[in-house]
């Protein structure tokens, strides 16, 4: 699938930094924001010769951005191919949208956004260093809708510290009730070097029980379910058709390309990685007009891994005719014992022409996944 191509921008700047995220993002670099934007609008017009299918600008927080970073990343964006019906996603925070902003994305041709809620408590929001309150997402959701926007997904959380299945169920709930055309649900997971991780460390981090966890996710499948949105990735609901189509290239390993600090870019079976350190990247784009610094060659079985483990986070899970096609020999002759361990045990299933993870299988999906590993 060569002429699919995606493209991701980071933008690292936040207000504040929430207490669970391990993202390479910044507070308190305002200063930065004009010459980032101006390094990485010199890295787009190096990196984008080819059409993209889709754009999905993540961060950080792009909607802290200014007015001016903006229009200047729109000039910028103007200049690349697009396919006519690219799907184009900017990822913000409820309290950094603004009507200006709103329309500064539509004229940039952005058709789809996401907004990070989290939870719809504000004693949680508060618990895990979220800097909006429930109000200012409410405003925020019905600005993006009065500036006709017809595709917004919403970010959940669960499993947060605090959390009780009552809270979980009022969010979606509530989320539902808003209609928006797809929600993302994720587990808590404490990340190394972030506030939680040190907090869990003193024993001071109050998370539900595994069990109760478990229960959230259960009651998210059913309730989604029931309310019109299909289940397609682990973590990730949609009314019909409206998937994401960026994320989809990721799990399907189609070619992509990273631009900005800490961006990963995969194309041809190359793998690149970009410096974090906003200053950095800003004099090694100034420098040399690229700020790579690493390189790796995707071997066959590194293919073969990523494309098992990728491939199994969608819930209609892996074709065993592609397999054949992309690496030259049967499925089974490479992972045989593994596949038939998790079928005698329930957690994979298998037709004709595909092999997916049974619903016992999502809730233990990690630990199915790394048995892919070769």
């Amino acid at each position: 699938m060569e002429n699919k191509t995606a493209l991701y921008i980071h933008i690292p700047f936040c207000k504040q930094k929430c207490l669970y995220c391990d993202f390479p993002s910044f507070a308190g670099k305002e200063a930065l924001m004009m010459d980032y934007i101006k390094a990485l609008c010199s890295e787009i017009k190096n990196k984008v010769k080819k059409e993209v299918s889709t754009i999905f600008i993540g961060g950080g927080t792009p909607t802290y951005l200014s007015l001016e970073c903006l229009y200047e990343l729109k000039n910028c964006l103007d200049g690349i191919k697009k396919t006519h019906d690219v799907e184009f996603t900017v990822e913000g925070n409820p309290e950094s949208f603004s009507k200006e902003k709103l329309e500064v994305f539509k004229s940039m041709g952005v058709n789809r956004l996401s907004i990070g809620l989290q939870a719809w408590q504000n004693r949680l929001l508060k618990s895990i260093g979220r800097i909006h309150d429930l109000n200012s997402f409410t405003n925020s959701f019905k600005l993006s809708r009065d500036a006709g926007f017809k595709n917004i997904n919403i970010d959940l959380m669960f499993g947060l510290p605090g959390q009780n299945i009552d809270d979980w169920k009022e969010t979606l709930l509530n989320v539902a009730e808003l209609n928006p055309e797809h929600i993302s649900c994720y587990s808590l997971i404490v990340e190394e070097g972030t506030p939680f991780y040190g907090m869990s460390l003193k024993n001071k981090l109050d998370l539900p029980e595994e069990e109760i966890e478990r229960q959230m996710y259960e009651y998210a499948l059913i309730f989604l379910k029931k309310r019109g949105y299909e289940h397609y990735e682990i973590s990730n609901f949609s009314k019909h058709g409206m998937e994401s189509k960026h994320n989809m290239v990721y799990w399907s390993m189609d070619n992509y390309i990273g631009c900005g600090t800490g961006a990963h870019s995969f194309m041809n079976g190359i793998r690149y990685r970009n410096i974090e350190d906003i200053e950095k990247y800003i004099y090694m784009m100034n420098l040399k007009n690229s700020a790579v610094v690493e390189e790796y060659t995707n071997t066959d079985k590194d293919n073969m891994e990523e494309f098992m483990f990728m491939g199994l986070r969608k819930i209609n899970g892996i074709s065993k005719n592609e397999f054949k096609e992309k690496f030259n020999i049967d499925i089974h002759s490479v992972y045989g014992t593994v596949i038939n361990k998790f079928l005698n045990n329930k957690l994979l299933l298998e037709d004709n022409e595909r092999i997916y993870l049974s619903s016992r299988g999502i809730e233990l999906s990690n630990q199915v996944m790394c048995e892919f590993i070769l």
